[in-house]
């Protein structure tokens, strides 16, 4: 429901947003707005640059610009693809602190939030006050940069946050019913410039380029239009975009409702130095964490723990789960990181599982969900879960007994080597195989890094279909030619002889086809790990078939197909 009136709004504005999101995900970058980025970096989304940093800017790239026009302005830029999900996922804790000091805020977009500017210019003693007391806290968490417009609805505020701020006073007001004389002058292409609003979603871009050709360029002689020749020539799309430019925006702020706080946290004073005491004091809050997902009618499949040290290192780590976390699981992923961060801490990591590793006690535990479903999809079936829950029962709890690698499972990774692509990770991590991208949270290991190594060119790797047996040490063998000589493959690829037998644990076999040889080259700057080798298919008298390998004057046996 729209008001006739329009409400006084206030818009904070994050000027390159996405460059801003690209900083703080950066972890070396810390908490720094897109102002303290120092290397140009351009955020590009259909071969367009969408946002560029400060630096960038220097050197002459603009919003709008072709990738490669850019590039040739700035040859040492950084170009980075635009990416919805960080934005909203950098810009959801912006938002929460803005909550903590004027509620009833409407996400625009990421960089972009309104809020009615009544409250808090009554609380902090005025509108322009309200806005710099925001702009202060954000600056107080490295935000650097943000602009404020207030005006009569969120579209005027925007316009003024964009067009009538600079670095010297971010904080611009137009005063209440000055909205038509402040828009009379910009350009008739704002309206289409403020994607996301109103008149992105009705698609203003035909309209703004069918008025600039009739010779309206700016809003106010849209505005000066008579509403029912407007309203016969564009319809109710174009009535809608003449009452922004007039300065009758009647949409309200639609504040958020805020998500529910899922994440747990626990802070040791004094810090423990002790697994298990740890561990015993997180049975409460890991109650807690699974009930308040079950309040919602949520359960929790993939699990991310923050173990912060008292000398201020950090562990973190996502874990995975075949089904849901339930409370004892989440107390063991606590137990597991703990152990596994002593080996890192202290001899360089344990599989790589954890980032980092503490090398004093521990201060806090914080638990949050990366990953929830509906709890329906959860619930035990009428006449029991089968033959697949009771393994999983049985499985979980042996590796509660002996530890996250106490129970290993078999996942294909990547490689050019068969023996390579073997890979066992621990029971539980094999749900990321179904994930599209291995790229996860920060120390995340197990399949969905090995779907990522799978995902990756190998040239040189073996094509489906895979053989059945791999021999884990490959088995040495003589391939030869019908005079009895060693068959060999030189440096250009070429075979010195016609392949005739193979002999294999001194028994001599009839080679009846052949194919190869496929060269597998690796690590050739490396000359102390660097390999050269071909593979060949061959396929002896009894009809078993071979892959072998021919490394130098050394033949092996990689595999068999059966």
């Amino acid at each position: 429901m729209t008001s006739p009136v329009p409400v006084r709004s206030l818009v904070l504005w994050f000027p390159d947003w996405p460059v801003t999101a690209i900083a703080r995900e950066a972890g070396a970058a810390g908490t720094q707005g897109a102002a303290g980025v120092r290397h140009p970096i351009a955020v590009v989304e259909r071969n367009l640059v969408v946002a560029c940093s400060a630096s960038a800017r220097v050197e002459g790239v603009r919003r709008g610009q072709r990738r490669r026009d850019a590039q040739a302005r700035c040859p040492g830029l950084t170009v980075v693809a635009a990416d919805a999900a960080r934005d909203q996922r950098a810009f959801a804790p912006v938002v929460a602190l803005i909550e903590e000091r004027a509620p009833g805020v409407q996400l625009v977009r990421p960089g972009l939030c309104a809020l009615r500017a009544r409250g808090p210019a009554r609380y902090y003693g005025g509108e322009a006050e309200a806005a710099r007391m925001l702009l202060g806290a954000l600056r107080d968490q490295g935000l650097e940069g943000v602009r404020a417009g207030i005006a009569d609805g969120p579209f005027t505020a925007e316009q003024a946050a964009r067009a009538g701020t600079s670095a010297d006073e971010p904080v611009f007001v137009v005063p209440a019913g000055g909205a038509a004389g402040f828009l009379a002058p910009l350009s008739i292409a704002v309206l289409d410039a403020a994607a996301g609003g109103a008149s992105g979603k009705d698609g203003a871009a035909d309209l703004v380029g069918l008025l600039a050709r009739l010779g309206v360029q700016t809003l106010g002689g849209f505005a000066e239009m008579p509403p029912e020749r407007v309203r016969e020539r564009f319809g109710e799309r174009g009535v809608r975009l003449r009452a922004l430019a007039a300065g009758q925006d009647s949409r309200p702020v639609e504040p958020r409702t805020p998500p529910p706080e899922l994440q747990r946290e626990v802070a040791f004073e004094p810090p423990l130095e002790i697994a298990d005491q740890v561990a015993f004091a997180m049975r409460v809050t890991a109650d807690d964490f699974v009930a308040g997902l079950g309040a919602i009618d949520l359960v929790c499949t993939e699990l991310r723990v923050e173990l912060v040290g008292d000398r201020g290192e950090r562990s973190e780590r996502v874990w995975l789960h075949p089904g849901s976390f339930d409370a004892p699981a989440i107390v063991d992923r606590v137990r597991w990181q703990l152990a596994e961060d002593v080996g890192a801490g202290d001899a360089g990591g344990s599989g790589g599982s954890a980032t980092g590793g503490l090398r004093s006690g521990v201060a806090l535990v914080r638990i949050s969900p990366e990953a929830v479903e509906a709890a329906s999809h959860h619930a035990p079936a009428l006449f029991g879960g089968g033959p697949e829950q009771r393994v999983h029962h049985a499985l979980s709890r042996v590796q509660a007994m002996l530890g996250h690698r106490g129970v290993l499972t078999p996942v294909i990774g990547g490689g050019r080597w068969l023996a390579e692509r073997q890979v066992l990770v621990p029971w539980g991590d094999k749900d990321a195989r179904d994930r599209r991208s291995g790229a996860r949270g920060p120390g995340v290991t197990g399949a969905g890094g090995l779907a990522a190594q799978r995902a990756r060119p190998w040239p040189g790797s073996l094509p489906d279909p895979l053989p059945t047996t791999v021999f884990a040490d490959p088995v040495p063998v003589d391939v030869r030619a019908l005079g009895g000589e060693l068959v060999d493959v030189d440096e250009r690829g070429i075979v010195s002889a016609v392949p005739a037998f193979l002999v294999e644990s001194g028994r001599r076999r009839a080679i009846e086809a052949w194919a190869g040889p496929w060269p597998v080259v690796e690590r050739g700057w490396d000359a102390a790990r660097a390999r050269r080798a071909h593979r060949f298919q061959v396929v002896d008298a009894d009809g078993e078939a071979w892959l072998l390998v021919c490394e130098g004057d050394a033949w092996t046996a990689e595999a068999t197909y059966d």
